[in-house]
């Protein structure tokens, strides 16, 4: 258990394997995304790279087809590391998800492949 939450970067397919069709990216974020509660349920802060890079690609006129793309998704995904405090894998093939293990790792910070493995936190009372 720890009294600190944790940011824990959700990280998984987005793209891969999906031909660049929308349906299937929506759906793989959705898996993505229905990580997110088991991370909050633990008492930690879950983030996906793609709820913060596919509203900068917006605003710059792309999407994640976009050739802009790769200098986006990539780099914010890099960028909320230097925040987190660990990576939760999901499973399926993903260079970008496989990047952000690397880059966990090299940071020293934990890598879980279950939510199941997340330390769950300290209830803390608030005055």
């Amino acid at each position: 258990m720890t009294d600190k939450p944790l940011l824990i970067l959700i990280a998984g397919p987005y793209r891969s394997g999906t031909g660049g069709d929308p349906r299937a990216m929506a759906a793989n974020l959705a898996r993505l995304e229905a990580a997110a509660w088991p991370v909050f349920a633990a008492g930690h802060l879950p983030v996906i790279g793609e709820w913060v890079a596919l509203p900068v690609l917006r605003s710059a006129g792309a999407g994640p087809t976009d050739p802009l793309a790769d200098r986006v998704l990539y780099p914010t995904a890099d960028r909320l590391l230097a925040h987190c405090d660990a990576v939760l894998r999901l499973p399926g093939d993903s260079a970008g998800a496989d990047q952000d293990v690397a880059t966990a790792r090299r940071r020293g910070l934990p890598v879980y492949r279950d939510p199941a493995e997340i330390p769950r936190r300290t209830p803390q009372e608030t005055a």
